[in-house]
């Protein structure tokens, strides 16, 4: 008999730092505002920040495993199931994973830039989150093995480590990095339209309607 436990800590950290991105000189990006060409002024900066990371979560977890012997059988046409003595193997290993959410800014475009009159929308692209690392502490690593079983091998351990990485992903949607990675990204660009002369219950910062997150397991 197999059991296993997935224990789930999420320390969140919000950030807001660009990959790509370069500050343009003050006198040049006035003097396109001065063009009213404040769509291609936007479109410019954010296509510059390649990938606004807004969101990064450090993630605790206690994978446990248990199985036991079991004699399974058919005695005088009555079934039974008895667990074996001495036949118990348990392990608890700790695994920290690193998340983090950017807002990648490679197709934005024109087209996802409205103004009207005074008002202005920015309709952002999917946030995506990347599964950065993956460590297991192993001199935190507990286990209990009967001396008639032969301990955990490395092949197991890595599977029970594979198996609490797939957790964490299944996890994301309850975890909150959505929606962080949306709230901050909409901070970092709200000031900048604001600097452009537009007032901020002016301004809106969306995501597409048919929006589904993504999980890049590649580490950055």
């Amino acid at each position: 008999m197999k059991g296993y436990a997935i224990i789930i800590m999420a320390v969140a950290t919000l950030v807001a730092s660009c990959s790509g991105c370069k500050e343009k000189p003050k006198a040049t990006e006035e003097s396109v505002v001065e063009n009213g060409d404040t769509t291609a002024l936007i479109t410019m900066q954010l296509q510059r920040c390649s990938k606004l990371y807004t969101a990064e979560y450090d993630i605790h977890k206690i994978v446990t495993h248990s199985d036991e012997k079991r004699l399974k059988g058919k005695l005088f046409n009555h079934e039974f199931d008895v667990k074996m003595p001495l036949g118990d193997r348990k392990i608890a290993i700790p695994i920290d994973v690193k998340l983090k959410a950017y807002v990648d800014f490679a197709a934005f475009s024109e087209k996802d830039v409205n103004i009207h009159g005074n008002k202005i929308e920015i309709i952002l692209p999917d946030p995506k989150v990347t599964l950065t690392s993956s460590k297991v502490n192993h001199d935190e690593i507990k286990q209990y093995v009967d001396f008639t079983r032969s301990d955990f091998t490395d092949a197991e351990l890595s599977d029970f480590e594979q198996q609490g990485r797939q957790a964490v992903i299944k996890s994301i949607p309850q975890l909150g990095i959505i929606a962080t990675a949306r709230d901050n990204a909409a901070q970092v660009i709200i000031p900048m339209i604001v600097r452009m002369g537009y007032e901020e219950e002016n301004i809106t910062v969306t995501f597409r309607k048919d929006y589904e997150w993504t999980i890049e397991k590649t580490t950055d």
